[in-house]
């Protein structure tokens, strides 16, 4: 019994130390940001690779989304006459709710992981040790621009995939299903409000946030060689997306 309440307590010792390490990331990386001089070179790269490379991916998960969003809800609403609502519905959907998260979890996919594996591998060949000795700070020369990046283009990226989804859902609706044009737009103008839009991206803005901050800490201490870079990048993808999820439900219940 004592065995096992000592193996308890080791765990959440353990667990404590371990946010107490995240929070002083977080805090000497919000200073050095604060703080001149912004490599703007590698900010804009970091913006490239997150923003650019993402788009094909963004685009073509918003569209679907949006149309099986059309799809779905036709189905719903034409038990009830309200087909015309299909509009509105996959409108709202997209820039309050799926358009910030899905977005964010794909650019998790395919920049976090990304991030993590880079830094993880740089820090296990002692490369990030080599910057310290060359008086670089590796924070400023490695996580800034990243978190940067994240903050800057999930929104954008965000933006994008609720256009192309509310297209893909005039696609459906009105081509396929046979929706009438009017009343499709007519509905959606009518009850969705830029409030929706706003929030969405602020949402997003917040999920790139922390995406780009884990994936950095999960690389920024990796140790174990091979085997750890790969069980960081692992858990870089695996906590943002969990944490972009819980933090979706506050920020839902605090905007709308």
């Amino acid at each position: 019994m004592i065995a096992l309440i000592e193996l308890f307590g080791r765990m959440i010792i353990r667990q404590i130390e371990e946010v107490g390490r995240v929070w002083l990331f977080l805090w000497e990386t919000a200073r050095v940001c604060v703080t001149p001089p912004l490599r703007w070179r590698l900010l804009m790269q970091q913006m490239e690779f997150v923003g650019v490379r993402s788009l094909s991916v963004v685009v073509l998960t918003g569209a679907f989304t949006g149309m099986v969003l059309a799809l779905q809800g036709y189905t719903g609403f034409r038990r009830f006459g309200a087909e015309g609502l299909v509009g509105a519905t996959v409108a709202l959907a997209m820039t309050r709710e799926l358009g910030p998260v899905l977005t964010s979890l794909m650019v998790t996919a395919r920049a976090g992981s990304a991030m993590a594996a880079e830094i993880g591998t740089m820090r296990v060949t002692e490369q990030i040790d080599g910057l310290t000795v060359m008086a670089v700070d590796p924070i400023r020369y490695l996580v800034v621009p990243r978190i940067l990046a994240g903050l800057a283009m999930v929104p954008v990226l965000c933006l994008v995939s609720d256009l192309v989804g509310i297209a893909g859902g005039y696609f459906v609706g009105v081509k396929l299903l046979g929706i009438n044009s009017g009343t499709y737009l007519n509905n959606t103008i009518k009850y969705m409000e830029m409030a929706d839009v706003y929030n969405g991206l602020i949402k997003a803005a917040c999920f790139g946030l922390i995406l780009a901050a884990i994936s950095c800490y999960k690389g920024f201490t990796t140790s174990g060689g091979a085997q750890g870079v790969g069980r960081a990048t692992t858990e870089a993808v695996v906590l943002a997306s969990v944490l972009i999820l819980v933090n979706d439900y506050f920020l839902t219940a605090i905007m709308f």
